[in-house]
C-alpha cells in the first residue's frame, strides 16, 4: 500500500515491512490474528515488533499472556518515556517484542495531530523486520491513517453479512482517505469532498474519480491511476465454519473489484477452531499452545503468503 519504509535495503538482510490489521467492527479477532501472525513471522526467523494501536481498547498483551506492562504507548505519547525502545517489552517468544496499548487515558483514542505524526514517524523508524499494528475497530481517521501507512493492510472479516458490510465500508473509507492525502497534488479536492459528503450522485468508484480527473488532466489521471494501483487491501476471513465460508474472501474481493474498480487480495480463511478458543481463554497464542490446530496452520499459511509477497526468504524452509 505505502512505499517501502525508510531504511529498506542497504546492509539489512531483509526488507522492513509494516503490517496493519484492521476491521470494520469489534469482536472479529483482529488481536488474535495480529498476535499469532507475529508469532508465525518470529518463528520464521524474523525480528517482529507488535504494537497495540487499538488506542481505545488495548488487549494485545492479554492475547500473548503478557502481564500489564509498566510502560505502554501512553507513556511514549505523553513523553514520560522519550524513546520508543523504553516501552518495548518481551513476549516470551524469541524475536517477538510488544508495545502494549494505552490503558489509562480516556482520550487516548483521540490522538492530537502532532501526537499522531510523532507516533507515525517513530514507528516508521522502528528497528524490526516486521512491524505489526493491531488497530482499533471502525473507521476513525486515526485508525485509517495507520492502516494506509502499512505496506500490507490486512482487513479481518467474519463470514456473516454485517461483518462483510462493515469490511466494505472500512475499505471504502481507507480508499477515500488515501485520495484525501493526494487531493492537493492532483487538484481533486472537489471530487473527494463530493464523494465523502454526497449520498446521491456522488463519486463511488475509482473509475468515477479517474474519469473526472481525465477530463481536466489526462497525464495526471495516468499518474493517479498508477499510484492508486498500489492501494491493495489484503483480506483475511476469520472463524470460517463451513466450506462456503472459506469462499467468502474470494467473493468479497471479486465484488470489490467489480463495483469499485480496485483489486483486493484474498489471503485465506482461518477455520473456526475450539483449540483457538481455548488458547484465547488461556491467554496463549494458538501457535504456541496448539501449533497443529487448524487455526494455527491457517495463520502459518497466511504468514507464508505475506513472506512470498515480500520475496523474503523463509529461514524455516532452508535445508
Amino acid at each position: 500500500m505505502a512505499p517501502g519504509p525508510p531504511g529498506v535495503g542497504g546492509a539489512r538482510q531483509r526488507p522492513r515491512r509494516i503490517i496493519a490489521v484492521g476491521g470494520g467492527k469489534g469482536g472479529i479477532g483482529k488481536s488474535m490474528v495480529s498476535a499469532n501472525l507475529g508469532v508465525a513471522l518470529a518463528q520464521a526467523g524474523l525480528n517482529v515488533l507488535l504494537v497495540d494501536a487499538d488506542l481505545g481498547g488495548a488487549n494485545l498483551h492479554t492475547c500473548l499472556g503478557v502481564g500489564q506492562p509498566e510502560a505502554t504507548l501512553s507513556d511514549f505519547l505523553r513523553r514520560n518515556k522519550a524513546r520508543l525502545e523504553d516501552v518495548i517489552v518481551p513476549t516470551g517468544v524469541p524475536r517477538l517484542s510488544l508495545i502494549a496499548g494505552a490503558q489509562d487515558a480516556l482520550d487516548a483514542a483521540n490522538l492530537k495531530y502532532a501526537q499522531k505524526q510523532k507516533l507515525l514517524k517513530t514507528l516508521m523508524g522502528a528497528s524490526a523486520d516486521y512491524l505489526i499494528l493491531d488497530l482499533g475497530a471502525g473507521t476513525s481517521f486515526n485508525t485509517i491513517d495507520f492502516f494506509i501507512l502499512a505496506d500490507h493492510g490486512l482487513l479481518v472479516v467474519l463470514p456473516e453479512p454485517t461483518s462483510v458490510e462493515n469490511a466494505y465500508r472500512f475499505a471504502k473509507a481507507a480508499f477515500f482517505r488515501r485520495l484525501q492525502q493526494m487531493e492537493a497534488e492532483y487538484g481533486i479536492q472537489d471530487l473527494v469532498d463530493s464523494a465523502l459528503t454526497t449520498r446521491e450522485g456522488s463519486l463511488r468508484t475509482l473509475h468515477d474519480v479517474l474519469a473526472q480527473v481525465r477530463n481536466k488532466d489526462p497525464a495526471g489521471a495516468e499518474r493517479l491511476e498508477r499510484e492508486l494501483a498500489e492501494f491493495r487491501i489484503r483480506l483475511v476471513v476469520n472463524q470460517a465454519r463451513t466450506d462456503a465460508d472459506l469462499n467468502v474472501g474470494a467473493a468479497v474481493a471479486s465484488a470489490w473489484k467489480k463495483f469499485f474498480g480496485i483489486a483486493m487480495d484474498d489471503l485465506g480463511a482461518i477455520r473456526y477452531d475450539d483449540e483457538a478458543w481455548r488458547a484465547v481463554r488461556k491467554r496463549r497464542p494458538v501457535l504456541i499452545e496448539r501449533p497443529d490446530a487448524p487455526a494455527a496452520l491457517a495463520i502459518q499459511r497466511i504468514a507464508s503468503r505475506l513472506l512470498a509477497l515480500d520475496a523474503t526468504p523463509d529461514p524455516s524452509s532452508s535445508p
